[in-house]
């Protein structure tokens, strides 16, 4: 066990204990009602109440609203023309492409990709090789950006999904990671998109599945640039406030999103609270962020945020923390919270300690404004807690991406039935915990020698699937030699981690740490490089070498092969730069 899951600070039961629940569950009863779509006036009012809340307790804050790309769903027709007429009800997500209400005509053909198995393929990338050139797609599960973009690739003309559920889950479709830019401007969605519930959905399969039908549809979306608020608290530390904890979440909404994310949102106005309260104590910065255009706008505001403050983040940020869904019914363990490796110590030991319950997590997914990992920002959590698996099964529930696990999830019937007083409770001083501790550790509670140990692994992993086409061999070696040298770097700066955070030995070996963090990070979750957002599809570890896992099924004299072996080249260099680099930072620091 790393010293980052036995380090505790003597005032963090004293933070925790004084979590209350009277702000935060009257926040969770004024939301209930509001629909909170990005840069709406109902959204505005949330925002002025914790405003006013913030001003109450003397959390310093700053409003910002910048003007974004955001997408607004307002309606969608389908109907069966032939061969048996219906109309049917159906949604259609967000960056959809609009008709502006005008009925569009298409042959329907079905497409069987499944409806996701866990929430890792809710996410998940997709290949597709049927052809669907000028046909109208039927097919299973959320109108994912993965999804959506693999349909549009093969020429679909319009697109129909098939909800896991009886209500129809709002969603967003583009795989653009907030507002686009030059680069990513060409993945737009380019053809409608819809949704159906899954007892109409069954009967338009089978009436595909039986012969030609004829259908039309149409979709209506406010879409354009509009202000949205970012809202940002900062509880400066007492010894040095210029690094700063990142807490943050969403405050816009899918209908009055209960549990997704106006949980969230109490549970990051009570820190707030408790922090500033306990401010003489607090080493260095929290900032605590509520973005706006999460659902709407693709996580607009998060990354308008770090596009923004970029250089501040890249200097100071120690790591970020998402805060989505927390405090909801029947959600009794933490599964599924996710973490980075070098996080992961701390992520288990803060709800250990402040539940007594064990957790269970694993790879950040590409969701829920993990906006800062091409800047190279650590970070763990991403859900809280969830219902049990067993539970899940015995209401025969199906993967949502929140709400602890409720399928009410992106529905109208997310509403104040979702929220758990006691589960709230819990989980604020989870967050609290997380944050304080973070903030307050001498030594930033990262390890980066579990990075290095999961490079390996991958590396192996890719390599036994590469067989002898291409070779990994000095790689592995070069992730061996930088975990070696990691272990020497944390042997000798285990002494400080009872030291003063100001101390000059501390701060060398904490800036140390962040420079690691800017170099793996990027490596491991990005293709894009620094300062560039991926697309908003699920991204397998150390990316540029992913192609690996395929290259034994390819024909050695085919084009693809070829091209395949070019990319690894590319990737491998990138890989192993990052890792010299690495090894050369230590070594200068005295590692």
């Amino acid at each position: 066990m790393s010293w980052t899951a036995m380090w505790r600070d003597p005032h963090e039961q004293e933070v925790t204990a004084a979590v209350s629940l009277d702000a935060p569950w009257a926040l969770v009863q004024r939301f209930n009602g509001l629909v909170r779509d990005s840069g709406s006036k109902a959204e505005r009012r949330g925002v002025d109440y914790i405003i006013k809340q913030l001003a109450k307790a003397g959390v310093p804050h700053a409003l910002h609203e910048p003007e974004l790309l955001i997408s607004l769903p307002r309606r969608a027709r389908l109907e069966v023309v032939a061969p048996e007429p219906r109309v049917l009800t159906a949604k259609t997500p967000s960056m959809s492409l609009s008709t502006d209400g005008r009925y569009k005509r298409g042959n329907l053909v079905y497409v069987p990709t499944g409806q996701a198995g866990a929430i890792t393929a809710i996410f998940a990338r997709v290949e597709l090789a049927a052809d669907v050139a000028g046909r109208v797609v039927l097919t299973e599960g959320y109108p994912s950006p993965g999804k959506v973009a693999a349909l549009q690739d093969r020429g679909a003309q319009a697109a129909v999904f098939i909800s896991p559920g009886e209500r129809i889950h709002e969603g967003i479709c583009t795989t653009i990671w907030g507002s686009p830019d030059l680069d990513s401007i060409g993945r737009k969605p380019t053809i409608p998109v819809l949704a159906v519930n899954k007892a109409e959905g069954a009967w338009l399969r089978a009436l595909a599945e039986a012969g030609a039908v004829k259908v039309r549809y149409a979709t209506k979306l406010d879409e354009g640039w509009r202000p949205i608020p970012v809202l940002v608290a900062e509880i400066r530390g007492t010894v040095e406030p210029e690094k700063f904890v990142l807490l943050h979440g969403h405050i816009d909404s899918w209908h009055q999103g209960i549990g997704d994310n106006a949980t969230g949102d109490a549970t990051l106005l009570e820190v707030a609270r408790v922090l500033v309260q306990h401010r003489q104590h607090l080493r260095r910065s929290v900032r605590i962020a509520w973005w706006s255009g999460h659902s709407h706008g693709r996580y607009a505001g998060s990354t308008w945020f770090a596009d923004t403050f970029a250089t501040d983040i890249d200097e100071n940020c120690i790591l970020h923390i998402n805060c989505d869904s927390p405090g909801c019914r029947w959600a009794t363990v933490f599964e599924d919270v996710f973490w980075m490796s070098e996080a992961e110590d701390v992520a288990r030991a803060v709800i250990h300690d402040t539940t007594g319950q064990d957790s269970s997590g694993g790879r950040p997914l590409r969701a829920g404004d993990k906006s800062f990992s091409n800047i190279g920002v650590s970070t763990f959590y991403m859900l809280s807690s969830t219902m049990p698996k067993e539970q899940l099964k015995e209401k025969n529930y199906y993967p949502v991406g929140g709400c602890g696990g409720n399928i009410a999830w992106h529905t109208e019937d997310d509403t104040l039935e979702i929220a758990d007083r006691d589960h709230l409770l819990r989980d604020i001083k989870v967050y609290a915990a997380a944050v304080w501790r973070a903030a307050n550790s001498p030594l930033y509670p990262l390890n980066f020698a579990a990075v290095a140990a999961e490079f390996e692994r991958t590396l192996r992993a890719y390599q036994e699937a590469a067989g002898s086409g291409f070779s990994l061999g000095e790689t592995i070696e070069d992730a061996q030699a930088l975990g070696q040298d990691l272990a020497r770097f944390y042997d000798r700066t285990a002494a400080l981690t009872d030291a003063a955070v100001d101390d000059p030995r501390v701060r060398r070996a904490n800036d140390v740490q962040r420079r690691l963090a800017r170099i793996l990070v990027p490596v491991n979750y990005t293709r894009a490089g620094r300062f560039r957002h991926d697309a908003a599809v699920d991204v397998p570890p150390l990316p540029d070498l992913e192609p690996a896992a395929k290259l034994a099924s390819l024909d050695p004299g085919s084009e693809a092969y070829r091209v395949t072996l070019t990319h690894l080249t590319r990737g491998r260099n990138r890989v192993r730069g990052a890792l010299r680099a690495a090894r050369r930072m230590l070594a200068d620091a005295g590692g």
